[in-house]
C-alpha cells in the first residue's frame, strides 16, 4: 500500500490511519494515479461494498485539498437519500481536510445552500434536477462557481444509462462544460457502479463525443460470497372457486414471516399493489402472533415521511425491520446491515437482480438471495405457459446469467429520447434567453448526447414546437420561448424529465377491474390476461384512458404474464439452454450445486418434461387444441413485433412470458403468413408503432408536445425490432 498511500494528501493519510484500515483495497490503489492525473475519464466497476466511493474520493479530495475558489468536485446521484447518506459518510474526512461539503436538493437546508452560494468550494452533492435548476435560473453563478471544477463523479451510473434521465444528465454535463468554457479542456468524469453490462461500451455512454479517453478499473480480487435459494409454491387449481387450501401468496407470506422476523431484510415484490398486499398480510400475521409489527411497505406512492421513517429504522439496526418494496430500495442508499434479500416473482432484469442482491452481505457476511416463485397447479385445462413453468425457469436463467456469466443487460443506446431532447431545447433557451438553431444543434447533438437526432428530425421538431407555442423565432433568426414554453419552464416541475407512467383503467361493463400501465402494448380486438382471467379488448378510449373489455373463453389463463418491454434476448436464450439441458444447476469446483428446494425441483422437472415431450425445441410454432403457440426464445422487442404483425394480418393473439398464443389457428397458416411477410417486406418499427393509439405512445413527460410522426418513430424504436424478426423467421420457419 505504501507507494499509493503516500501519493495521497497527508491529512487523507491521517484520516485513513484513524479509520484503522490495514490497507487500501485493490480498486482504491488502482484508481489513485488516473484520478490524480486528472486527464482522463474513469469508470470504476466493482461489486457493492468493494470501496468504489472511497476509490474516487480519497485521491480526488487530495487533488482539491488546497483549492478554495469554487467547487472542486461535483457529485451527482440519482437519489436525494443517497446524497444525504454520502454527506454523512464524507463528514469526518471533510473535517480532517477543512473542506466544505454541500448537499443540494429540494429538501436540503437553505442555510447550507446559502453558505455555498456565498463561498462555493469543496464538494457539491446534487441530483440532475437540481443541477438543471441552477443552470436555468442562475447561469452566471454556475459559470463562476464551477470554473475551477476538477471532477464530476456520477454514483450508481447504471441507473442513468439509456434512460431519459441519463440523457438529461449527459446533456447537462455538456452544457456545464460549455458555460465554463471547458469544451476544449473537458472536465474529467468518473462513473461508479456495481452493475454494468458490456463494460467496453460504457465509456461511450459516459462521454458520447469521446473528447477524453476513459480508464476502466474493475476489481479482480474482491470476491463476495453469495448464497442463493429458490423455493417453489403451488397455487391451488380452484383457488378462485372456493378451494379450501392456502393460496400461494399466503404460503409465501407465512414463509417471509418465518424467515424474516427478528432481523432486517428486504422483500422485493415488483409491483406497488403486490407490495401493499404482502405488507398487509405480514402485519396481520404479527397481530395474530401477538408480536410487534416488523413489516412495512416502501414504494414511490408512499408519503415521503413514511419512506424516510422506514429508511431511518433500517439504518439504526436496533429494531428488526423488513421492508416490502418495489425498486425504490434497489439503489445504494446505506440502510445498514440487511440480513437477506427476498425476491417474490421473477425480477425485471438481471441488472436489477444484481443490485438487489448487493443490498445484503455487507461487512464481511455473505450476500443472501431467496427467490419465492409460485406456479399454478396443473389440470387438464392448464395453459402451455404453466405447463412449461416459465416464471420459474426465467428466474433460474437470470440467476445463472448473474452468477455463472456475470452478465447484465447492456444499455439500449439507439433510442432517440425525443421527450428529453425537447426538454433540453427549452432549458437551453431558458438558460440563455435566446439562441440560434445551429447553436442548439451543435451543443445538444454534435457535441452532446443526442446522436440519434438527425438535422431533419431537428427541423421538424422545431417547426412543431413553434406551432404549439413552445418557442418562437425573432426577426433576427434567434429562438426564444413562446407563451406555452414560458409557462412550462416557469413551473417548479420543469426540471425533472421523468414522470410516473400513466395508467389505463380496464373496464368490463360498468365495473373497473384495475389499471394497466400505458407502456403495455394493447390493440383493439386483442385478447389480454388481467386479474387471472381472459378478456377481449373491444375499444380503447384515449381521452378517458379506458380500455373496454368483455370476458372471453379460451381455457385457463397462465399465471405469468411477463413484463412488457424489458426482457432481453439473452435471458430467453438462457431459458432455452436450461430446457435443452434439463438442468439449471451451477458448477462450482467440478461439482454441480443445486439451489432449488424440493417443490421447486418438482416444478422444474414438470416444465422440462413437457418441453421434451412436446418437442418444443424443434417446433417454433406448436399446436395445442384449437390454439397455436409461437416460441421465439427472444426478447420482448421480437415478441412484440411478431404479435403485432400477426394481429395486423387478422389473427387473434395474446402474449405472455415471451410466448405468443394465436387463437383458433393452425401452424401452416401462421408459418405461411410470416414467411410471406419476411420474403416481401416486414413493416418497419415506425409503421408498426402507427398501429397503436396516440395515447398509448405518450410514455415520457413531454411526448404530448411531439409531432405525431416523431412520437411514432421514437416509440417504434423502444417497442419493436423488424430486422431481428425477419432474421428469426428466415432462420426458424424455412
Amino acid at each position: 500500500m505504501i507507494e499509493e498511500y503516500q501519493r495521497l494528501d497527508k491529512r487523507v493519510q491521517k484520516w485513513l490511519f484513524s479509520q484503522g484500515w490495514p490497507d487500501l483495497r485493490e480498486i482504491q490503489k488502482r484508481a489513485i494515479a488516473p484520478i490524480l492525473a486528472g486527464d482522463t475519464d474513469v469508470l470504476i466497476s466493482a461489486s457493492t461494498a468493494a470501496g468504489k466511493t472511497e476509490a474516487f474520493f480519497l485521491p480526488a479530495c487530495s487533488a482539491i485539498a488546497e483549492d478554495k475558489n469554487g467547487f472542486g468536485i461535483l457529485y451527482i446521484s440519482p437519489l436525494k437519500a443517497l446524497i444525504n447518506d454520502q454527506y454523512r459518510r464524507l463528514e469526518s474526512l471533510s473535517e480532517m481536510l477543512d473542506m466544505q461539503v454541500t448537499p443540494w436538493h429540494g429538501d436540503s437546508l437553505q442555510s447550507k445552500k446559502q453558505k455555498a452560494k456565498n463561498r462555493p468550494s469543496g464538494i457539491l452533492l446534487i441530483t440532475p434536477e437540481s443541477l438543471e435548476s441552477l443552470l436555468v435560473r442562475d447561469p452566471g453563478w454556475v459559470k463562476q462557481s464551477f470554473s475551477a471544477l476538477k471532477y464530476v463523479v456520477i454514483d450508481e451510473f447504471h441507473a442513468f444509462i439509456g434512460t431519459e434521465r441519463g440523457q438529461q444528465l449527459l446533456s447537462l454535463l455538456t452544457r456545464l462544460e460549455h458555460i465554463t468554457n471547458r469544451i476544449s479542456n473537458p472536465i474529467p468524469r468518473v462513473a461508479l457502479s456495481a452493475t454494468l453490462g458490456e463494460l467496453e461500451k460504457v465509456p461511450l455512454s459516459l462521454r458520447p463525443n469521446k473528447s477524453l479517453p476513459c480508464k476502466t478499473i474493475t476489481s479482480t480480487k474482491h470476491q463476495s460470497t453469495i448464497k442463493v435459494q429458490v423455493k417453489g409454491y403451488l397455487e391451488p387449481v380452484d383457488i378462485m372457486a372456493g378451494d379450501s387450501r392456502t393460496s400461494a401468496e399466503q404460503q409465501i407470506c407465512q414463509e417471509i414471516f418465518r424467515l424474516c422476523r427478528g432481523d432486517s431484510h428486504l422483500v422485493f415484490a415488483n409491483s406497488r399493489s403486490r407490495t401493499e398486499s404482502i405488507a398487509a398480510q405480514l402485519s396481520d400475521l404479527c397481530e395474530q402472533h401477538v408480536v410487534p409489527n416488523e413489516f412495512f411497505p416502501h414504494h414511490g406512492s408512499l408519503a415521503k415521511e413514511l419512506r424516510e421513517d422506514l429508511e431511518a429504522r433500517l439504518q439504526k439496526e436496533t429494531l428488526p425491520t423488513t421492508a416490502i418494496c418495489t425498486m425504490t430500495l434497489e439503489l445504494g442508499i446505506d440502510i445498514g446491515k440487511v440480513n437477506s434479500v427476498l425476491q417474490v416473482t421473477a425480477p425485471h432484469s438481471v441488472s436489477s437482480l444484481r443490485q438487489r442482491l448487493g443490498r445484503s452481505g455487507r461487512r464481511n457476511s455473505p450476500s443472501i438471495l431467496r427467490m419465492l416463485i409460485s406456479e399454478n397447479e396443473l389440470s387438464d385445462k392448464s395453459n402451455i405457459v404453466d405447463s412449461l413453468r416459465l416464471e420459474l425457469v426465467q428466474s433460474l436463467a437470470m440467476i445463472r446469467l448473474l452468477i455463472v456469466s456475470n452478465w447484465f443487460e447492456p444499455a439500449d443506446t439507439e433510442q432517440m429520447h425525443l421527450s428529453t431532447f425537447l426538454h433540453q431545447i427549452l432549458a437551453v433557451i431558458a438558460q440563455w434567453g435566446s439562441v440560434r438553431a445551429d447553436q442548439l444543434y451543435s451543443l445538444l447533438c454534435l457535441r452532446g448526447t443526442f446522436k440519434e437526432i438527425s438535422i431533419q428530425h431537428f427541423k421538424q421538431l422545431l417547426s412543431h414546437m413553434g406551432i404549439v407555442h413552445l418557442i418562437q423565432q425573432l426577426n433576427s433568426g434567434e429562438l426564444v420561448l413562446g407563451f406555452e414554453g414560458e409557462r412550462i419552464t416557469n413551473s417548479y416541475t420543469f426540471y425533472a424529465v421523468f414522470k410516473t407512467p400513466e395508467e389505463f383503467r380496464i373496464v368490463a361493463g360498468n365495473k373497473t377491474l384495475g389499471t394497466l400501465p400505458v407502456d403495455s402494448i394493447i390493440l383493439k380486438g386483442q385478447h389480454i390476461i388481467f386479474s387471472g382471467r381472459r378478456w377481449k379488448v373491444t375499444d380503447i378510449d384515449d381521452e378517458k384512458k379506458v380500455i373496454y373489455v368483455t370476458s372471453t373463453k379460451g381455457g385457463k389463463p397462465p399465471k405469468f404474464n411477463g413484463s412488457g418491454m424489458s426482457i432481453h434476448d439473452k435471458v430467453r436464450q438462457e431459458m432455452l439452454n436450461i430446457y435443452r439441458a434439463g438442468d439449471y444447476r451451477i458448477e462450482v469446483a467440478n461439482q454441480k450445486v443445486d439451489f432449488v428446494d424440493n417443490l421447486g425441483r418438482k416444478l422444474f422437472q414438470e416444465g422440462a418434461s413437457f418441453f421434451k415431450l412436446a418437442d418444443i425445441e424443434n417446433q417454433p410454432i406448436y399446436k395445442s387444441g384449437k390454439h397455436c403457440y409461437v416460441f421465439t426464445w427472444m426478447g420482448d422487442k421480437v415478441v412484440n413485433t411478431l404479435a403485432v404483425l400477426l394481429i395486423r394480418s387478422g389473427f387473434v393473439c395474446s402474449s405472455f412470458g415471451g410466448v405468443i398464443e394465436v387463437q383458433d389457428s393452425n401452424v401452416d397458416n401462421i408459418k405461411n403468413c410470416l414467411l410471406d411477410l419476411a420474403n416481401d417486406e416486414i413493416p418497419d418499427e415506425k409503421e408498426l408503432a402507427s398501429t397503436l393509439s396516440i395515447q398509448q405512445k405518450l410514455i415520457e413527460k413531454y411526448d404530448e408536445y411531439l409531432p405525431e410522426n416523431l412520437l411514432t418513430e421514437g416509440y417504434g424504436r423502444k417497442a419493436f425490432d423488424s430486422k431481428a424478426v425477419r432474421h428469426w423467421i428466415l432462420n426458424n420457419l424455412v
